[in-house]
């Protein structure tokens, strides 16, 4: 039987990619033990990031319905105010379920917590030291590198999560702020400018590139620029940051734009620019290890390292920082431990943006298919189209299919507008087995459903929508 102290398997790092994989392996029949230095487990995502952003949305969300749009469902309320603690006692709340869950999925599955902060050292010996300075060290046959990822601040906007904020910051503002500027258009910055402009705040959005949401696909920015602008989101697009000061209780942010200067004031200013790995308890130029240009560290296709028998898994090893990623790199880095022949890939992994409406895509942009060669075909439905979005009321918004001119495989697709998160799932699914626009548009869909706009725009690639 394996010591305690030298289990199968050592996780470091407790987040949605370590944990997944300590469960995974304990599944597999493995002795496993996770390693999180914080004092709950679940990471950025469950803590500071994925969760506690999305209980915001929702609640802000209901609060923008309450107060600006029940009216146009025949429910008059009068005297709408916020309770901003409430608000966030509730996303607090939503946290600590979650994170109390992966903490009785550990006990359920015989996953050893060991609270603290661990390191690696040569020879996959692993040392954690608690809160109190105690240090157990482990010998473990199997390492995986979970450490995750922290956002990149400005070297003249140092974070301090008072005026200067990054997502974690941005969680827990203890006020609507009167402006906010948030430099950086893409999915942190737009998600949580969303729940403060729905809550009152006038929100700044400044985007070095050309657009908003660099990477998606041209129409979905577009129409996204549209929407977004429509709220009450201020866009300021191809805008360079060039300095910035925190002064009392104001911030001072300078620009550029085609060589015009401007500056901009706000009581609070979100720094969401990108995020970078984070290597804590990992000294790779001692141990040999390998990493990337970025500082990510470099692995195979079933999570190896160069180091024997250490693998690495999330925001560690670079690419798309998503926790669902981080996710099935756990399971298939648990899964090659425990000897199953299997490997990552990275071609139909979905993203999604959860302002309202929401983006969903996967695959290649119209930009991306053509830029490599193929010959496709465009379809395009709207959701303006779709019966059950005009019976909620949210009709902006369309799905669009790239699909291959010979073939009629999906290579692509790209969703703006009502709940599109979950009608994302049934395109990746067919694109994992490199289904065609022919198969989703051959499928029955329930009637009304806003998965019927998945199926009118396949029809639509195939010169066959019915409803447009």
């Amino acid at each position: 039987m394996t010591d305690s102290l030298s289990p199968d398997l050592l996780v470091l790092g407790g987040g949605p990619g370590g944990y997944i994989a300590a469960l995974r392996a304990a599944q597999l029949g493995l002795s496993v033990v996770c390693v999180e230095k914080d004092t709950t487990l679940g990471g950025t995502c469950v803590n500071v990031g994925c969760i506690p952003s999305k209980a915001l949305l929702g609640s802000s969300e209901h609060y923008e319905f309450a107060a600006h749009h029940a009216a146009e469902h025949g429910i008059r309320i009068a005297g709408v105010t916020l309770d901003l603690p409430a608000m966030m006692k509730r996303k607090d709340a939503v946290v600590a379920q979650n994170t109390k869950g992966v903490e009785f999925l550990f006990k359920k599955n015989k996953v050893t917590w060991a609270k603290g902060l661990g390191t690696l050292q040569a020879g996959n010996v692993v040392e954690v030291r608690a809160a109190d300075g105690t240090a157990t060290t482990y010998r473990p046959r199997h390492v995986i590198l979970a450490t995750g990822s922290v956002p990149v601040a400005l070297p003249f906007l140092p974070f301090d999560e008072e005026r200067v904020l990054s997502n974690v910051g941005a969680l827990k503002i203890p006020e609507v702020p009167k402006r906010l500027i948030v430099i950086g258009g893409g999915v942190i910055g737009l998600e949580l400018g969303s729940v403060w402009r729905r809550l009152g705040a006038k929100v700044m959005v400044i985007e070095y590139a050309p657009a908003i949401l660099p990477g998606n696909d041209a129409d979905i920015t577009k129409e996204a620029s549209k929407i977004f602008t429509k709220q009450g989101l201020e866009l300021h697009v191809g805008t360079k940051v060039t300095g910035g000061r925190r002064d009392g209780d104001r911030v001072i942010v300078e620009t550029e734009t085609n060589g015009t200067p401007r500056r901009f004031e706000a009581d609070y200013v979100l720094v969401s620019i990108g995020r970078r790995p984070s290597l804590t308890g990992v000294d790779a130029a001692a141990l040999g290890l390998a990493l990337g240009r970025r500082g990510e560290i470099v692995v195979d296709d079933r999570m190896r390292t160069n180091l024997p028998n250490v693998f690495a898994i999330g925001d560690a090893v670079g690419g798309k920082l998503l926790a669902h990623k981080a996710e099935e790199e756990g399971v298939i880095a648990a899964e090659v431990i425990a000897g199953k022949p299997v490997h990552m890939h990275y071609h139909n992994m979905p993203g999604v943006v959860y302002t309202w409406p929401e983006i969903a895509t996967c695959g290649l942009t119209e930009d991306e298919a053509q830029a490599a060669g193929r010959a496709i075909k465009v379809g395009k439905y709207p959701f303006s189209a779709n019966g059950r979005a005009r019976t909620m009321g949210n009709t902006e918004g369309f799905v669009k299919f790239v699909t291959d001119a010979a073939t009629d495989e999906i290579l692509g697709c790209h969703m703006i507008g009502p709940n599109v998160s979950d009608l994302l799932s049934e395109v990746v699914l067919a694109m994992e087995y490199r289904g065609t626009a022919d198969d989703i548009g051959g499928t029955v869909h329930s009637h009304p459903t806003l998965s019927e706009a998945v199926k009118e725009a396949a029809l639509g690639a195939l010169g066959r929508a019915l409803h447009i």
